[in-house]
């Protein structure tokens, strides 16, 4: 293993999956700490591993102490640097989890400093002047705002990451980027005494010049686009093949599982509901238990082996509701438990493509369906690969606001190929 990956939910394990495949690097996304013995094959054919956690939005010294967990493992693993991904959009709170979990991890490491670059433009994630944007919208009006577990009020990310960390805050600005001089403007930073580093980003050639200047530091963290930037330092064994042999068709029954809230993903699910017949989850009636098990197997029975949609997404003032009732945590809890009974429930009935949109969504059916490992497939949008179980399940991992209108149609199809 060359690159050991350590990232804070599984959506945002698959898409730096998918980005250094892209890049050449064969990767593997592990479900959790990788526990038991793994096949020497899958670990002599691994230059990226990828353990996925679900670290995000819990306790803080649980996902410190689960985030060194894993980076033991990766070590052990002979991995030659770190990468610690979280989202493009620094999912965070004033007390973390972002900052703290970066600094024990350079404790960890015995290093002093590292970047935080969660810039993906690809998917329109960019930061200028320390500044993040989400397409022409900074941060804190694209929506984010409304996260119900990570409201993200302020695009200013040295201003959001303070809070969280013991030490200064530095930024690599774009000119220096521009100018040929990011590795002398990460070194004067680090001389200043801000070794804890936003970056600048936007576009893919300053992911590479970023790489590039950061290929000695043991600890780099940001989204998954920095991951076309570290990849070209490493000297692979062997480069994935330009063209594989197509697999098998799967014609299984497909199904999807929508939690996330996101304004792209309502529009989604406007759209997916046009083409496939759709279930709603009511969270006062899952709450009062009103709504079981029976109701969803009984609409996935009536409605046959087409393709599905059972969804909680919905505008979030529409929420509100609930969560004022109920409490936001309980809700949201709930309900990540429930999605993966019902994952485990419609795989039991021979469902085997599975589409979840939503990363806590995402790591939950993960976690239910007690996958081990995923491996990465085709590209079915930027940031969403298909991914395919030991036992040959079809899955995508889809964050929030990723995905075209029409990906959830569209992955449908894909998931047959992958």
């Amino acid at each position: 293993m060359l690159l050991g990956c350590i990232a804070d939910d599984f959506t945002g394990g698959s898409d730096l999956g998918n980005t250094l495949s892209k890049a050449g690097m064969r990767s593997t996304l592990f479900s959790g700490l990788p526990t038991g013995p793994h096949s020497a094959d899958l670990l002599e054919e691994c230059d990226a591993g990828i353990v996925a956690l679900k670290t995000r939005s819990i306790p803080l010294d649980e996902a410190v102490a689960q985030s060194l967990e894993a980076l033991d493992w990766l070590r052990t693993q002979g991995a030659q640097q770190i990468l610690f991904k979280y989202c493009s959009t620094f999912d965070s709170t004033a007390a973390g989890n972002i900052g703290p979990v970066a600094e024990a991890l350079m404790k960890a490491l015995g290093t002093d400093r590292t970047i935080f670059c969660p810039a993906f433009p690809e998917t329109g994630r960019s930061v200028y002047m320390g500044h993040l944007f989400v397409g022409d919208r900074l941060l804190n009006e694209s929506g984010m705002q409304h996260h119900p577990l990570t409201p993200m009020t302020d695009p200013d990310l040295r201003r959001w990451l303070r809070p969280q960390v013991s030490q200064e805050v530095g930024l690599l600005r774009h000119a220096d980027i521009a100018a040929g001089k990011t590795e002398a403007a990460l070194a004067h930073e680090c001389d200043e005494g801000r070794r804890l580093i936003v970056c600048d980003t936007l576009g893919a050639q300053d992911l590479r010049a970023i790489g590039r200047a950061v290929a000695d530091w043991p600890l780099v963290t940001g989204g998954s686009g920095i991951g076309m930037g570290l990849a070209p330092n490493f000297k692979m064994p062997k480069q994935i093949p330009t063209e594989t042999a197509k697999s098998l068709r799967e014609k299984g029954p497909a199904v999807v599982l929508s939690g996330s809230c996101s304004r792209m993903s309502n529009r989604q699910l406007a759209y997916a509901l046009n083409h496939m017949p759709g279930f709603a989850i009511d969270p006062d009636a899952l709450m009062a238990g009103r709504l079981t098990m029976k109701d969803i197997t009984e609409f996935a029975l009536a409605v046959g082996d087409g393709p599905k949609v059972i969804y909680s997404t919905a505008d979030p003032d529409a929420t509100k509701g609930s969560q004022q009732t109920h409490g936001r945590e309980e809700v949201a809890s709930r309900l990540e438990r429930f999605f993966g009974e019902i994952a485990c429930a419609l795989v039991a009935q021979g469902h085997r493509r599975i589409i979840v949109g939503g990363g806590e969504t995402s790591g939950a059916v993960v976690q239910a369906l007690r996958i081990r490992e995923l491996h990465i497939g085709r590209e079915i949008d930027p940031g969403v690969p298909a991914l395919t179980t030991s036992d040959g399940l079809r899955i995508t991992l889809k964050s929030g606001n990723f995905g075209g209108e029409d990906f959830y149609w569209r992955a449908v199809t894909c998931l047959e190929d992958a």
